[in-house]
This record gives structure tokens, sequence and C-alpha cells, in this order.
């Protein structure tokens, strides 16, 4: 039991400045786990009211959910981070594809510019030759009329003829150069478009990224704010319910001192009449026929159901102590007939606090002791007092007053104290 208290007590502390836990792997599976344990209490249950037990299931989920939450936060941001270094590495990339663009685009106007001068120069000399009709060594000869004229015009004509061919071969090459240029630039401003493109993807996703991180933290502030509703929910609820718990313990100790004055009132009414009959024996009392033993005086209270819960102490995992579950519960369907287990007296029927609609019924002296029965949580009573017989139909179950769902809860006493109710019926019951 100490476990099992360990157990909810740890969900129903509110844990909104707890550190994150981490995330299991799968949130849907760890949330059957803790329906599987729940369910396995519901024994443990039966005098906590339904407002209660929605209130618990309400603050139990939203903290089931907030270590999910704050783990897609933290993914979340995680991964804006992320996008925002690949946008930042874009954009650094596309800053040096476009500085290289501007070099690669300046080179070629040099290049371009020292291709027209080149073409000009050339032009120009072609030009000089044509308005000169030719430059040959022939006309050179022919128009020198001194050995030394004639030599010094050959060596001018070399000369000429050199920086002509070395004019064209630079201007090749500066062709050449440039149509490389070209090209070069036509590469590099593929290249930035292209890291333009991936810059502005990135920059996009950069930007979902920091959204998603922004809803996730939104989400989790909603999930803390619902899962703060709920534990002051629980907490007025379960205050509520304690009260109601008061309630039927006052309920409880009032029965008592009515049924243990009937109890002693019938011992004394029994004690008498044998003073008066001596031969005729005494004991039996209010209609219960029962056996030596005890065991069948009392009949099912219901025909159809099982046995959800046994009479007994327990732990209850929302008050947090021992408590006395003080009869046997039936699971049945909400307006199921009940019938009076044996004989007897109706001495109260109506509204009993926790214990919602109620009946009581007196058997009289059993075994020496006063001995009675009661019906809870009913949904309708059908008698409202005076004698009952075996097997009457009383009433119709319910989940009135401090109750978690549809069922009976029944309580056999002995002047007045609970006890297990096993012990007055059928084996079979």
């Amino acid at each position: 039991m100490g476990a099992l208290a360990a157990l909810l007590c740890a969900v129903v502390t509110v844990t909104l400045a707890a550190p994150s836990a981490p995330a299991a792997t799968d949130p849907g599976d760890r949330k059957r786990t803790v329906d599987r344990k729940i369910d396995n209490l519901k024994d443990h249950l039966e005098d906590t009211s339904a407002a209660l037990s929605k209130a618990y299931s309400s603050l139990k989920d939203t903290q089931d959910k907030l270590p999910a939450a704050r783990d897609a936060l933290d993914k979340a941001r995680q991964a804006a981070v992320a996008a925002d270094q690949a946008e930042a590495e874009a954009t650094q990339q596309l800053e040096v594809a476009k500085a290289n663009e501007s070099k690669a685009q300046g080179d070629l106007e040099k290049a371009t510019d020292e291709v027209a001068a080149g073409r000009k120069r050339l032009a120009q000399f072609a030009a000089q030759i044509y308005q000169q009709q030719g430059f040959g060594q022939l006309d050179v000869a022919l128009s020198s009329t001194e050995p030394q004229d004639f030599a010094d015009r050959l060596a001018m004509v070399d000369t000429v003829l050199d920086v002509q061919n070395r004019t064209m071969e630079r201007l090749s090459t500066e062709q050449a150069g440039l149509t490389a240029l070209e090209d070069h630039l036509s590469a590099l401003r593929v290249d930035s478009d292209r890291k333009q493109k991936a810059a502005a993807a990135a920059l996009k996703r950069a930007q979902a990224a920091r959204q998603a991180a922004v809803q996730a933290q939104a989400d989790l502030e909603a999930l803390a704010a619902t899962q703060t509703k709920a534990a002051k929910g629980y907490e007025d609820q379960l205050a509520a319910d304690k009260k109601q718990l008061a309630s039927m313990q006052a309920e409880a100790a009032r029965l008592q001192k009515i049924l243990a004055a009937r109890a002693a009132a019938a011992r004394a009414k029994a004690a008498a009449e044998a003073k008066k009959h001596p031969h005729n024996g005494g004991g039996g009392g209010g209609g219960g026929g029962g056996t030596s033993n005890g065991a069948g005086v009392l009949s099912r209270p219901v025909r159809t159901g099982w046995v959800s819960s046994e009479f007994g102490m327990r732990f209850h995992p929302i008050y947090h102590y021992w408590k006395l579950h003080s009869g046997r519960d039936y699971a049945v369907n909400c307006g199921t007939p009940v019938y009076a287990a044996a004989g007897g007296t109706v001495i109260s029927a109506g509204w009993g606090g926790g214990y919602g609609n109620r009946v009581v019924i007196d058997h009289g002296l059993e075994r020496g002791v006063g001995l009675a029965s009661t019906y809870n949580h009913l949904s309708r009573i059908v008698v409202g007092g005076g004698h009952v017989s075996r097997g009457q139909l009383i009433a119709y179950s319910g989940t009135t007053g401090t109750s978690t769902g549809c069922h009976l809860h029944f309580e056999t006493l002995e002047n007045g104290n609970f006890v297990n109710p096993r012990k007055w019926l059928n084996t079979l019951s």
C-alpha cells in the first residue's frame, strides 16, 4: 500500500516549478500505463465524489502532458537555433559569392577596355600603312639612294613589323582572356543565384522554426495555465469532498447511536419476555430467521452484478490516510433493483449526505446482537418506512452522494458498529 500511496501522491502533486522531466519514448504508452494503474485503484475510490474524481483525472492528464510539452519546446528552440545558424551561413556564402562576382565584373571591364585599346592601336597602324600606300621592304629598297640609307630603312621595317606582330599577339591573348573572364563571370552569376535562393530558403526555414518555438512556448504556457486551473479545481473539490466525508462520518455516528439504543431496547425486551415465559427460550428477533452461526441470515441485495470491493481498511490515494471501507460494493448499473436482505423495520429512507439516497433496515436481534443493513448511493427509493420482508423491492441502485460511478454500497452493522457483510450473508452472495 505504501508504494500505491507514493504513486498517487506523485500524480496529484503540482509540478509547474519542477525541472523538466525527460519525455517518455511514447507519451501514449505512458498515459495508458497510468490509466491502467488508476483502473487498478478504483476499488479504493468508492468513497470519492465523481466531481473530485474528475478533478483528479483532469489534473493527472495535464501533468502527464507537461513533460512532452517541455520536450517539444526544447526541440523547437534547438531547431530555431540551428535554422538561424544555417541562415547566417547561407547569408555569408551569398555575400562571398556576390563579392567574387563583383570582382570578376571589374576584371572583365578592365580586360574589355584593354582589348578595345589594342584594337584601336592596331587600326591606327593599319590606317597609317594604307595612307602611305604600303610599307614593304621592296618599296623601301627602291626609294633608297644610298647604301646606308637602304640598310637603315630595312632595319626600321623589321622593327615596325615586330611591333605589329607583338601587338597582334597581345591582342589575341587579351581576347582569349576576355572570353575566359566572361565564362568565369557567367559561372559566378549562376553560383550567386543559387546561393541567393539557398539564403532565401534558409531564411524561410529559420522564420518557420522561430515561429514553431514561439508556438511551442505558447502551448506550454497554455498547458501550464490549464494545469494550474486543474490543480486549483482539485484542491477546491478535495476540500468539498472532505467536508462531505465528514458528513458521512457524522451520519454513521448518528446511526450507530440509534441502532445501539434499538439493540439495547430489544435485548431488554427479550430479557423481560424470558422472565415472563422462562420455558419458551429467547433470542430470535426482528424477522431475520437466522442460523446459530449467522451465515445465511441475509440474502444478496441485488440479483445481478459482481462484488467490486470488499469490507476492510485501506489507504485512500486521494485523502492520504487509512480509512475503513465500511461495506461491500456490488458493481451494477444504475437503476438495478435493490431488495431487502432480510425482514425488518425501515428506520431511515432518504438523503444520507455522502451516502446519497440511503435505506437503513433494522433486522432486530440475531445471535444476541442488534443486526441492521444499509443500502447506499441509490437512484430512487421505493419504501418510506414500516416493515419490509426478505426479498422485497426497496430501491434502485445509483451513484448519488460521494460516489465515482453506479454501484450498490451494502453495509451490515452489529449494535451500530460496522462489520463485514460476509459474516451474515449466504455463502453464494
